[in-house]
């Protein structure tokens, strides 16, 4: 239940919740390179200890330079849900396109249009949009996750 009111919250708060999700992403980049760090200073005798710890170095740059430009952060991650969406949209195309004439191949083909769809209007109103948009992509899933452990707790309950 908290996370569903976390996710109300965070859709009627689109900005705060964009904000702190950039936060957070920033810290785990940082936390994940200094991890990384550590273990290719653990392995210094392997192959491939310099990928490992330019690997290492790459995450952690990447987190800081989050941490100190969060609204350039939440527009990319914007723009990356966006091109994902895309993909995503194209590769169902083609799939309904290798299904046509079958049984809900059509399901396959609307599902394509409307990702490629929403993947333009997240593209037009970038970089504009682009906090609204995570924020309420936080708070829509915070919604969901709330709402499938609530399910899946009185199904376990009922058995």
């Amino acid at each position: 239940m908290l996370l569903i009111l976390t996710g109300i919250i965070a859709i009627t708060q689109p900005v705060v919740a964009a904000l702190g999700f950039s936060l957070v992403l920033a810290w785990i980049f940082v936390f994940a390179g200094i991890v990384e760090a550590v273990y290719a200073f653990h392995q210094r005798n392997e192959p491939g200890f310099a990928w490992k710890l330019l690997a290492a170095v790459a995450t952690f740059a990447l987190g800081v330079i989050m941490l100190v430009n969060p609204i350039a952060s939440i527009a990319t991650l914007a723009l990356m849900i966006g091109a994902f969406i895309f993909a995503s949209g194209v590769s169902s195309v083609m799939l309904a396109m290798r299904l046509k004439g079958q049984k809900g191949w059509g399901w396959v083909l609307f599902d394509g249009a409307l990702s490629i769809v929403l993947a333009a209007l997240i593209a037009m109103g970038w970089p504009e949009n682009s906090i609204k948009f995570i924020g309420i992509l936080v708070g829509i899933c915070l919604i969901s996750g709330g709402f499938w452990r609530i399910v899946l707790g009185r199904v376990v309950r009922k058995s």
